[in-house]
């Protein structure tokens, strides 16, 4: 018995099963889910990192240097913050920045705020009034050229701070009343210079579908910059990059999904400059829209499509079974992913076993992460 919406959809399980060619199993694995339900899974797997992790270029993601633990505030304290660390530490290599001390505010130093116009505040100092924007501009101008050759795969800002809060930092008039809320002068000059490197702050990441998606969009963005400076883009390249791409794309918006299937079909028509500037745009917009639970279903369905047909009928009613039960809330995302890659791997389907949406990102037992949820 097949997810009733299959029948119905345009590339259904049907259709793909006459379309789509299953290799023999690969030698060694257990063939008997072809005659009997399989096992489901009851535990989220250890997969080793893959392709952003096998180019050997290191995943790098700056942070703000206080969320680390070291003593960097302006009372000589920290905001160590453990769910950052814990969580996210194991995936990524730190690349702590503290623009106040970096900019030669020193610890302790005078706190500052944001003072004046809400769209061009000035940063002063609280006591004295010293108005210390134009350093930190200077400082600021150097530190991007430096984070530049660093290729940042992702940026972790403290929120709220006058120099690095991301949103709703507060912005005050001369004599102490609040005026509104604005961004944290470094947080502001950063996204202007990196518009597409995925950003967050600590505060946001401890929603657990933000968090799954700032990896997400980290290791997506590390797998496009590794693809641009491995070799000059060309267009098999880009084919290459964009099929493996395919249905996590699909997951998050079905309309950059069109739109960079048909960039990709046309791209004899663009320069190597314009393919890397536009394709990573639209690549890095799709993947910052939101995946809901019906996405997911809708991926899951296309890929059980490429090889139900090999399935025996009781594994085909167990794989809708778990589908469903995702898709009423009864499970996270992890059990038909994981069951959906068990049967891509022992049948041998190595257009499936490429598709990055079955592991966007290395599995890893870290503290406080518990595998994809995908609640949306």
């Amino acid at each position: 018995m097949l997810p009733p919406a299959i029948a119905s959809q345009p590339g259904n399980m049907a259709r793909q099963a006459n379309a789509t060619r299953v290799p023999r199993p690969a030698p060694g694995f257990d063939q008997g889910f072809l005659m009997t339900s399989p096992v489901r899974p009851t535990h989220t797997p250890v997969v080793t990192p893959g392709l952003s992790h096998a180019s050997g270029h290191p995943v790098r993601v700056g942070i703000s240097q206080c969320l680390l633990g070291e003593p960097v505030r302006y009372d000589g304290g920290h905001k160590h913050d453990r769910m950052i660390t814990d969580g996210l530490g194991p995936y990524v290599e730190w690349v702590p920045v503290c623009p106040e001390v970096e900019a030669g505010f020193g610890v302790p130093r005078e706190a500052m705020r944001l003072v004046g116009d809400v769209a061009a505040p000035r940063l002063i100092t609280l006591r004295s009034k010293q108005d210390q924007t134009a350093r930190m501009i200077r400082y600021t101008r150097q530190r991007s050229r430096d984070l530049r050759a660093l290729n940042l795969a992702g940026y972790v800002f403290k929120k709220r701070s006058p120099s690095c809060g991301l949103r709703r930092v507060p912005v005050y008039t001369r004599d102490g009343h609040v005026l509104g809320t604005g961004t944290g002068m470094f947080a502001e000059a950063f996204q202007k210079t990196f518009p597409l490197i995925p950003v967050e702050d600590e505060g946001r990441l401890r929603d657990r579908d933000i968090r799954e998606n700032f990896l997400e969009r980290v290791f997506g963005y590390h797998r496009w910059q590794t693809c641009l400076l491995e070799s000059p883009l060309t267009r098999g390249a880009l084919v290459s990059f964009h099929t493996a791409h395919k249905y996590l794309i699909l997951a998050h918006s079905q309309r950059h999904y069109r739109q960079l299937g048909s960039y990709v079909a046309n791209a004899k028509r663009f320069t190597p400059r314009q393919l890397a500037h536009t394709y990573g745009r639209l690549f890095m917009e799709a993947l910052a829209v939101r995946a809901t639970r019906r996405k997911h279903v809708n991926v899951l369905q296309h890929l059980a499509g490429h090889f139900a047909h090999a399935l025996s009928q009781t594994a085909r009613r167990d794989l809708h079974d778990v589908i469903h039960d995702y898709q009423q809330g009864c499970m996270s995302l992890d059990a038909p992913v994981t069951l959906v890659r068990h049967y891509v791997r022992v049948l041998n389907i190595p257009y499936l076993q490429d598709q990055l949406y079955l592991a966007p990102y290395p599995r890893m037992h870290a503290p406080g992460h518990t595998g994809r949820q995908g609640h949306a």
